[in-house]
């Protein structure tokens, strides 16, 4: 996949005038290619900053959101599929508001048009969904467009330097409980009174 998003970068940064256009239909054909919202836009970011990086982004997720819409709409067995998926990830009766989607879109690796269904499911019509669906698009664009920006001003001994201290914090940051199951303890218990 890193392969993959390399030469997709390349070829994006080499399209010139096309770039942008291209950058926005990559942001259409990413679900063939399984790869997440968030790559697309941190590569926004790096290849033509923060501001353009947003704004594209933005249109690009924007447009997939729409492109789902009517995918969902032409094929029931996928709008079951996801609302089965839906069912079983959040539960039956969960529904979100339009704030709580976009900040769960902020979400690394959670399924970006599983969050559309959610706002497809609370929305009155084609206008709703569109309007709900920008709405929350901006913060996911945003933010990781800036982290985009951000990685590629850093020098590699800047970056260097931060992931060998992000290491540490992860490692003293984990969870440090034991799990014993009942019947184990139990179990372990017994065998010592024989």
């Amino acid at each position: 996949m890193e392969v993959l998003g390399n030469h997709i970068i390349t070829f994006i940064e080499a399209g010139g005038l096309f770039a942008p256009l291209l950058f926005i239909s990559f942001h259409l054909i990413r679900p063939l290619f399984f790869l997440p919202v968030m790559f697309i836009c941190i590569s926004g970011g790096i290849i033509f900053g923060a501001i353009a990086g947003t704004v594209y982004s933005l249109i690009g997720i924007t447009l997939s959101s729409i492109f789902f819409y009517f995918f969902v709409h032409k094929m029931p067995k996928s709008m079951n599929r996801f609302q089965k998926l839906k069912e079983r990830i959040i539960g039956k009766q969960k529904s979100f508001t339009t704030s709580q989607i976009a900040l769960l879109r902020l979400i690394p690796f959670i399924h970006f048009h599983l969050l559309s269904l959610c706002l497809l499911e609370i929305s009155t019509g084609f206008k709703d969904y569109t309007k709900s669906s920008f709405f929350s698009n901006i913060p996911l664009a945003f933010i990781y467009t800036s982290i985009g920006q951000w990685i590629a001003n850093l020098t590699p001994l800047y970056l260097s330097l931060f992931f060998l201290l992000l290491f540490p914090c992860v490692y003293m940051l984990r969870r440090k409980e034991v799990h014993i199951k009942w019947q184990e303890f139990f179990h372990v218990r017994s065998e010592e009174r024989v």
